[in-house]
Protein backbone atom coordinates (compact mmCIF):
# COMPACT_ATOMS: atom_id res chain seq x y z
CA UNK A 1 0.00 0.00 0.00
CA UNK A 2 1.12 3.56 -0.73
CA UNK A 3 -1.13 5.02 1.97
CA UNK A 4 -0.47 4.60 5.68
CA UNK A 5 -2.48 1.84 7.35
CA UNK A 6 -4.49 3.40 10.17
CA UNK A 7 -6.98 2.03 12.70
CA UNK A 8 -10.07 3.94 13.81
CA UNK A 9 -13.15 4.07 16.02
CA UNK A 10 -16.24 6.24 15.46
CA UNK A 11 -18.03 7.56 18.55
CA UNK A 12 -21.39 9.26 19.03
CA UNK A 13 -24.76 9.17 17.32
CA UNK A 14 -25.75 12.53 15.83
CA UNK A 15 -22.62 14.58 16.56
CA UNK A 16 -19.91 12.06 15.81
CA UNK A 17 -16.14 12.04 16.07
CA UNK A 18 -13.57 9.62 14.67
CA UNK A 19 -10.59 8.48 16.72
CA UNK A 20 -7.55 7.55 14.60
CA UNK A 21 -4.91 5.26 16.12
CA UNK A 22 -1.41 5.82 14.72
CA UNK A 23 1.62 3.57 14.93
CA UNK A 24 5.07 5.20 15.13
CA UNK A 25 5.76 7.35 12.03
CA UNK A 26 2.19 6.98 10.74
CA UNK A 27 0.40 10.13 9.57
CA UNK A 28 -3.18 11.23 9.01
CA UNK A 29 -4.21 14.32 7.01
CA UNK A 30 -7.24 16.44 7.86
CA UNK A 31 -9.05 19.62 7.03
CA UNK A 32 -7.82 22.62 9.02
CA UNK A 33 -9.81 23.13 12.22
CA UNK A 34 -11.29 19.61 12.45
CA UNK A 35 -9.02 18.27 15.24
CA UNK A 36 -10.78 17.60 18.56
CA UNK A 37 -7.93 16.20 20.70
CA UNK A 38 -4.64 14.32 20.36
CA UNK A 39 -2.00 12.57 22.42
CA UNK A 40 1.12 14.50 23.40
CA UNK A 41 3.50 12.50 21.18
CA UNK A 42 1.64 13.43 18.00
CA UNK A 43 3.14 16.30 16.01
CA UNK A 44 0.85 18.64 14.06
CA UNK A 45 2.09 20.31 10.89
CA UNK A 46 0.37 22.59 8.34
CA UNK A 47 1.14 21.85 4.69
CA UNK A 48 0.16 23.01 1.21
CA UNK A 49 -2.02 20.43 -0.50
CA UNK A 50 -2.52 16.89 0.78
CA UNK A 51 1.08 15.65 1.00
CA UNK A 52 0.25 12.54 -1.03
CA UNK A 53 3.39 12.91 -3.16
CA UNK A 54 6.73 13.04 -1.34
CA UNK A 55 9.31 15.70 -2.34
CA UNK A 56 6.83 17.42 -4.66
CA UNK A 57 7.99 20.78 -6.05
CA UNK A 58 6.63 24.01 -4.60
CA UNK A 59 4.84 24.98 -7.83
CA UNK A 60 3.01 21.64 -7.99
CA UNK A 61 2.05 22.02 -4.33
CA UNK A 62 0.66 25.51 -4.94
CA UNK A 63 -1.23 24.32 -8.02
CA UNK A 64 -2.72 21.33 -6.18
CA UNK A 65 -3.68 23.49 -3.20
CA UNK A 66 -5.18 26.12 -5.50
CA UNK A 67 -7.52 23.51 -7.00
CA UNK A 68 -8.86 22.80 -3.51
CA UNK A 69 -9.94 26.44 -3.21
CA UNK A 70 -12.36 25.80 -6.09
CA UNK A 71 -14.22 23.32 -3.85
CA UNK A 72 -14.52 25.87 -1.03
CA UNK A 73 -11.70 24.40 1.05
CA UNK A 74 -8.58 26.05 2.48
CA UNK A 75 -5.23 26.16 0.67
CA UNK A 76 -3.74 24.32 3.62
CA UNK A 77 -4.26 20.95 5.23
CA UNK A 78 -2.94 19.63 8.54
CA UNK A 79 -0.92 16.46 9.10
CA UNK A 80 -0.73 14.57 12.41
CA UNK A 81 2.27 12.27 12.81
CA UNK A 82 3.04 9.90 15.66
CA UNK A 83 6.66 10.62 16.63
CA UNK A 84 6.68 8.44 19.75
CA UNK A 85 7.60 4.78 20.23
CA UNK A 86 4.09 3.44 20.90
CA UNK A 87 0.58 3.83 19.52
CA UNK A 88 -1.08 7.25 19.87
CA UNK A 89 -4.50 8.65 19.05
CA UNK A 90 -5.89 11.78 17.43
CA UNK A 91 -9.61 12.56 17.22
CA UNK A 92 -11.49 14.60 14.61
CA UNK A 93 -14.99 16.01 15.15
CA UNK A 94 -17.83 16.38 12.68
CA UNK A 95 -18.67 20.03 11.88
CA UNK A 96 -22.47 19.64 12.22
CA UNK A 97 -25.04 16.92 13.12
CA UNK A 98 -24.77 13.88 10.92
CA UNK A 99 -22.67 10.79 10.30
CA UNK A 100 -18.99 10.11 9.61
CA UNK A 101 -18.55 7.65 6.72
CA UNK A 102 -15.40 5.51 6.50
CA UNK A 103 -14.29 4.85 2.92
CA UNK A 104 -11.78 2.09 2.09
CA UNK A 105 -10.52 3.31 -1.26
CA UNK A 106 -8.73 0.04 -1.98
CA UNK A 107 -12.17 -1.64 -2.06
CA UNK A 108 -13.63 1.13 -4.23
CA UNK A 109 -11.25 0.81 -7.19
CA UNK A 110 -9.06 3.56 -5.77
CA UNK A 111 -11.41 6.49 -6.35
CA UNK A 112 -14.51 8.12 -4.86
CA UNK A 113 -16.32 11.30 -5.90
CA UNK A 114 -18.07 13.33 -3.20
CA UNK A 115 -19.79 16.64 -2.59
CA UNK A 116 -17.75 19.71 -1.76
CA UNK A 117 -16.77 20.05 1.93
CA UNK A 118 -17.58 16.37 2.64
CA UNK A 119 -13.96 15.37 3.28
CA UNK A 120 -12.95 15.18 6.96
CA UNK A 121 -9.64 13.25 7.19
CA UNK A 122 -7.67 10.41 5.61
CA UNK A 123 -4.53 8.31 5.87
CA UNK A 124 -1.46 9.98 4.41
CA UNK A 125 -1.09 8.94 0.79
CA UNK A 126 -4.72 9.62 -0.14
CA UNK A 127 -4.94 12.34 -2.78
CA UNK A 128 -7.64 15.00 -2.29
CA UNK A 129 -8.44 16.69 -5.59
CA UNK A 130 -11.30 17.99 -7.72
CA UNK A 131 -13.60 16.34 -10.24
CA UNK A 132 -15.08 18.42 -13.06
CA UNK A 133 -18.59 17.53 -14.20
CA UNK A 134 -18.60 16.93 -17.95
CA UNK A 135 -22.34 17.38 -18.47
CA UNK A 136 -23.71 20.94 -18.58
CA UNK A 137 -26.95 19.89 -16.89
CA UNK A 138 -25.11 18.38 -13.93
CA UNK A 139 -22.89 21.45 -13.63
CA UNK A 140 -25.69 24.00 -13.72
CA UNK A 141 -28.46 22.15 -11.85
CA UNK A 142 -26.77 19.35 -9.89
CA UNK A 143 -26.58 21.26 -6.62
CA UNK A 144 -22.77 20.96 -6.44
CA UNK A 145 -21.94 22.94 -9.59
CA UNK A 146 -19.28 21.83 -12.06
CA UNK A 147 -16.74 20.93 -9.35
CA UNK A 148 -16.88 18.10 -6.82
CA UNK A 149 -14.20 16.55 -4.61
CA UNK A 150 -12.22 13.51 -5.69
CA UNK A 151 -10.41 11.13 -3.34
CA UNK A 152 -7.86 8.73 -4.85
CA UNK A 153 -5.52 6.16 -3.36
CA UNK A 154 -5.58 2.86 -1.51
CA UNK A 155 -6.06 3.99 2.09
CA UNK A 156 -8.87 4.92 4.44
CA UNK A 157 -10.70 8.24 4.06
CA UNK A 158 -13.52 9.70 6.14
CA UNK A 159 -16.42 11.81 4.88
CA UNK A 160 -19.09 13.67 6.81
CA UNK A 161 -22.75 14.02 5.81
CA UNK A 162 -25.87 15.50 7.39
CA UNK A 163 -28.52 13.47 9.21
CA UNK A 164 -28.70 9.74 8.52
CA UNK A 165 -26.66 8.19 5.70
CA UNK A 166 -27.91 5.38 3.46
CA UNK A 167 -25.58 3.37 1.23
CA UNK A 168 -27.10 1.87 -1.92
CA UNK A 169 -25.43 -0.65 -4.22
CA UNK A 170 -26.67 -0.33 -7.80
CA UNK A 171 -26.56 -3.19 -10.26
CA UNK A 172 -25.71 -2.76 -13.93
CA UNK A 173 -28.14 -0.25 -15.53
CA UNK A 174 -30.12 0.05 -12.28
CA UNK A 175 -31.26 3.66 -11.82
CA UNK A 176 -31.87 5.56 -8.58
CA UNK A 177 -33.52 9.00 -8.49
CA UNK A 178 -32.15 11.25 -5.74
CA UNK A 179 -32.76 14.82 -4.58
CA UNK A 180 -29.78 16.80 -5.87
CA UNK A 181 -28.86 18.07 -2.40
CA UNK A 182 -28.98 14.63 -0.76
CA UNK A 183 -26.20 13.04 -2.80
CA UNK A 184 -23.03 12.65 -0.68
CA UNK A 185 -20.72 10.41 -2.69
CA UNK A 186 -20.58 7.90 -5.53
CA UNK A 187 -18.06 5.41 -6.80
CA UNK A 188 -16.30 6.16 -10.07
CA UNK A 189 -18.35 3.56 -11.98
CA UNK A 190 -21.70 5.26 -11.30
CA UNK A 191 -23.11 7.50 -14.05
CA UNK A 192 -24.42 10.82 -12.64
CA UNK A 193 -26.95 12.89 -14.59
CA UNK A 194 -29.72 15.44 -14.03
CA UNK A 195 -33.27 15.46 -15.42
CA UNK A 196 -36.27 17.76 -15.19
CA UNK A 197 -39.06 16.72 -12.86
CA UNK A 198 -41.95 15.12 -14.74
CA UNK A 199 -45.36 16.81 -14.57
CA UNK A 200 -46.11 20.52 -14.22
CA UNK A 201 -47.78 19.99 -10.81
CA UNK A 202 -44.73 18.15 -9.48
CA UNK A 203 -42.48 20.89 -10.79
CA UNK A 204 -44.47 23.80 -9.35
CA UNK A 205 -45.95 22.34 -6.16
CA UNK A 206 -43.99 19.19 -5.33
CA UNK A 207 -41.52 21.03 -3.12
CA UNK A 208 -38.56 19.06 -4.54
CA UNK A 209 -37.29 21.63 -7.02
CA UNK A 210 -37.16 21.60 -10.81
CA UNK A 211 -34.46 18.95 -11.18
CA UNK A 212 -33.64 15.52 -9.81
CA UNK A 213 -30.42 13.50 -9.93
CA UNK A 214 -30.38 10.15 -11.72
CA UNK A 215 -27.69 7.65 -10.71
CA UNK A 216 -27.09 4.64 -12.95
CA UNK A 217 -25.19 1.55 -11.84
CA UNK A 218 -23.10 -0.37 -11.38
CA UNK A 219 -21.51 0.98 -8.23
CA UNK A 220 -22.15 2.39 -4.77
CA UNK A 221 -23.80 5.67 -3.77
CA UNK A 222 -24.20 7.35 -0.39
CA UNK A 223 -27.28 9.46 0.36
CA UNK A 224 -27.79 11.91 3.27
CA UNK A 225 -31.16 12.66 4.86
CA UNK A 226 -30.37 16.26 5.91
CA UNK A 227 -28.11 18.32 3.63
CA UNK A 228 -26.44 21.16 5.51
CA UNK A 229 -28.07 23.74 3.22
CA UNK A 230 -31.51 22.41 4.17
CA UNK A 231 -30.62 22.47 7.86
CA UNK A 232 -29.36 26.05 7.55
CA UNK A 233 -32.60 27.10 5.82
CA UNK A 234 -34.69 25.60 8.62
CA UNK A 235 -32.63 27.36 11.30
CA UNK A 236 -32.80 30.66 9.44
CA UNK A 237 -36.58 30.40 9.08
CA UNK A 238 -36.89 30.10 12.90
CA UNK A 239 -34.69 33.06 13.68
CA UNK A 240 -36.31 36.22 15.13
CA UNK A 241 -37.49 38.59 12.46
CA UNK A 242 -36.78 42.31 12.37
CA UNK A 243 -37.59 43.85 15.72
CA UNK A 244 -36.46 40.79 17.70
CA UNK A 245 -39.90 39.13 17.90
CA UNK A 246 -40.04 35.35 18.06
CA UNK A 247 -41.80 33.47 15.28
CA UNK A 248 -43.41 30.06 14.97
CA UNK A 249 -43.92 29.43 18.72
CA UNK A 250 -47.65 30.07 18.93
CA UNK A 251 -49.31 33.20 20.32
CA UNK A 252 -48.98 32.26 24.01
CA UNK A 253 -45.47 30.88 24.04
CA UNK A 254 -44.29 33.59 21.71
CA UNK A 255 -45.61 36.30 24.03
CA UNK A 256 -44.08 34.70 27.14
CA UNK A 257 -40.78 34.26 25.38
CA UNK A 258 -40.71 37.90 24.34
CA UNK A 259 -41.50 39.01 27.93
CA UNK A 260 -38.69 36.83 29.30
CA UNK A 261 -36.31 38.33 26.76
CA UNK A 262 -37.30 41.84 27.83
CA UNK A 263 -39.29 42.60 24.69
CA UNK A 264 -42.45 44.68 25.04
Amino acid sequence: MNSHEIDYNIFGNDLQCVEIELDPNETVIAEAGSMMMMDQSIEMNTILGDGAVENEGIFKKVFAAGKRVLTGESLFMTTYTQNGHAKAKVTFAAPYPGKIIPMDLSALKGKIICQKEAFLCAAKGVSVGIEFQKRLGVGFFGGEGFIMQKLEGDGLAFLHAGGAVVKKTLNHEEVLNVDTGCLVALSSTVDYNIRLQKGIKNTLFGGEGLFIATLSGPGEVWIQSMPFSRLADRIYSRMPKQGGKRTGEGSILGGIGNLLDGDN
